[in-house]
Formats: C-alpha cells, sequence, structure tokens
C-alpha cells in the first residue's frame, strides 16, 4: 500500500523500483577475504550496532556476507516475509547513511520503531535487491553483515546525489527482526458477521477484491468505526509487528473501490503501530487477532487529512482487512 507509507529513508539508490535489476548470488559466504579486510560489528541484535573498520586498511575487493549472530527462528525462505532493522555506512566513515535505527516517526507506540517489511523475491523501495537477498537462509533473530561495493551491492540505481561511487565500499547491517511464511492467496475463513447499525456491508467473494457497499442515508461518521466481522483465534496483533494482510479500500463518499492487495498480487505487510501507515489502521489494527477480518471506517483526520496533497486527503476510507500473520 505505497499510497500510504509515511517512511523517511535516506536513500541511497534511485527510487524507481521497476529499474531495480534482479539480484545475484554473493560472492563470499565464509566472510574474510583474502586481499583485503573486512568490517567488525559490535552491539547487541536489536540495538543499533557499532561498526569498526581497521584503520588505514583497504577493503576486501568482493562482496562478503557473514551472519555476525545466528538467531534461533525459523530458516528464512524466498517468498517469506521479513521485518528487518538495517543500517548501512561507507568504509572508513563512521557516519550511518541510513537505516531504521535512525528514524524518528510519530505517533509510534513506547519501545518501536519503524523497521523495513519486506518480502524476498519483490522489489524494495528501501534496499537494494542484493542485500535483502541475503537475508535468504538465515534464521530469524540473525544479525548478518554484507559488505561490498557500491556499484556490486546498488548497481545502476546508486543514487548520484548521495556522493557516493561505484568503487565506494559500503558496509549493511541487518537483522532480521521477524519472520513469516503466508501464501499470497491466502484468506481468512469463516462464518461473516452482518454488518452493526450504520456500518458498510462487505461480501468478499475467494481470490478476489472485497465488494463494499456503503449504507444509502448514512453520512460518515466523523470517528474511527470498527467491526470485526470474522473472529480469529490466532495470537494478537502486537505494535512494531508486520501485519501481513489482504486488504481492499473504499471511499465513503462514492463507495468507489482505490485499491486492493488483491490488484497488486495479494497479501501484502506493513509494519503497524510505529505510523508507517494511516492513524486508522494503528489504531484499529494493533490488538486484534490473526485470523480475523476487520472492517474499519476512518476519517480524513485519521487518514491523509493531514496531507492536503493526497487525493484522499479529505474522504473517509473504508477497508476490510484479513489479518493472515505477523512477522
Amino acid at each position: 500500500m505505497n499510497y500510504n507509507t509515511k517512511r523517511r529513508i535516506a536513500a541511497l539508490f534511485a527510487v524507481p523500483v521497476l529499474l531495480i535489476t534482479a539480484a545475484c548470488g554473493s560472492d563470499s559466504e565464509k566472510g574474510g577475504s583474502s586481499d583485503g579486510a573486512v568490517a567488525e560489528v559490535k552491539g547487541k541484535f536489536g540495538a543499533q550496532p557499532d561498526v569498526v573498520v581497521p584503520k588505514d586498511a583497504k577493503a576486501a575487493g568482493k562482496t562478503v556476507i557473514e551472519t555476525v549472530t545466528e538467531g534461533s527462528g525459523a530458516t528464512v525462505k524466498k517468498g517469506d516475509f521479513v521485518r528487518l532493522d538495517w543500517t548501512v555506512e561507507k568504509w572508513q566513515d563512521d557516519k550511518p547513511l541510513g537505516g531504521t535505527w535512525a528514524q524518528q516517526q510519530t505517533p509510534a507506540a513506547e519501545g518501536t520503531h519503524p523497521q523495513s517489511v519486506e518480502r524476498l523475491g519483490q522489489p524494495s523501495q528501501q534496499l537494494p535487491e542484493k542485500v535483502l537477498n541475503a537475508v535468504e537462509g538465515k534464521k530469524a533473530g540473525s544479525r548478518i553483515l554484507v559488505q561490498g561495493a557500491a556499484g556490486d551491492l546498488v548497481g545502476e540505481n546508486l543514487n548520484p546525489q548521495s556522493g557516493l561511487k561505484a568503487t565506494d565500499t559500503l558496509v549493511w547491517v541487518v537483522d532480521v527482526a521477524g519472520a513469516a511464511t503466508v501464501d499470497s492467496k491466502a484468506e481468512v475463513k469463516g462464518t461473516q458477521a452482518a454488518p452493526a447499525a450504520g456500518m458498510p456491508e462487505v461480501k468478499a467473494p475467494s481470490q478476489a477484491a472485497a465488494t463494499i457497499t456503503i449504507p444509502k442515508g448514512e453520512k460518515a461518521p466523523t470517528a474511527l468505526k470498527e467491526q470485526v466481522l470474522i473472529k480469529g483465534t490466532g495470537p494478537k496483533v502486537e505494535a512494531g509487528q508486520g501485519l501481513i494482510a489482504q486488504y481492499t479500500g473504499v471511499k465513503w463518499e462514492d463507495g468507489k473501490k482505490f485499491d486492493s492487495s488483491w490488484d497488486h498480487g495479494g497479501a501484502t505487510a506493513f509494519q503497524i503501530g510505529t505510523g508507517s501507515v494511516v492513524q486508522g489502521w494503528d489504531k484499529g489494527l494493533v490488538g486484534k487477532n490473526v485470523g480475523d477480518r476487520v472492517l474499519l471506517v476512518i476519517p480524513p483526520a485519521l487518514g491523509y487529512g493531514a496531507n492536503p496533497s493526497s487525493e484522499l486527503a479529505k474522504n473517509t476510507l473504508v477497508f476490510s482487512v484479513d489479518i493472515l500473520g505477523v512477522a
């Protein structure tokens, strides 16, 4: 749901995601190199790392991928959803060029901060494909180092305004904070409740966007309205997690669909409870259960009202959301 993502990260590569070429395999998996040095990573998993580069040392001449600390979670596979913390530095320069630990986003639940939520095998707007693909085969809870030339890791999408050259060595540290396997065509199953008084009606055909009918004669509510249409039995969604969902959104004013996960390849994921999505999602979905189908009616103040340039700034948004899992 790119239209409501509010992340602000220092971009090292040009944003047009469609121009990012397919990733290649890494050149090294064992760490170290016979023709140069590899950065040392200090600090605990989950906390901003300290990247230490040997003074006056020449960086290894090929891409290096190392598991700094191994987690105890499930092994991440291609197609899995992952929630990542990351930072990136230039060799011999201890100032982060970008990353999740540096982000400040409000509103956010206490103890949380924005992280990258990605699906392995799909383009990312935040991480070069080679860096993202380095997570494959690692265990959730692991810390990974990826070191290599900017031209190799970022490729032709290296942003010239960043001041980096293709020959500059970059050091990425990536923490796999969460991971989950959810099929792209997954959907919530169960007996659906009738709409509460004044709430829209949802018809959700299998493998397709929901049809949401706005009640005739009803004024759009000025406060957030929510209803659990199908009650799930999975764990509660916590602030900071990556929520994996199918969703359809329409405008209250005319009932027209403006977006659906089914129109973009199926199940998708967003970090919840950190201000990375509209407030109506953060307020309405944290505390719900995996397996729930949730109907949300979101007034402009909790949608895009704070962004006058948005086409949806003045609209009340209505969503049907199937919560499929968390990462």
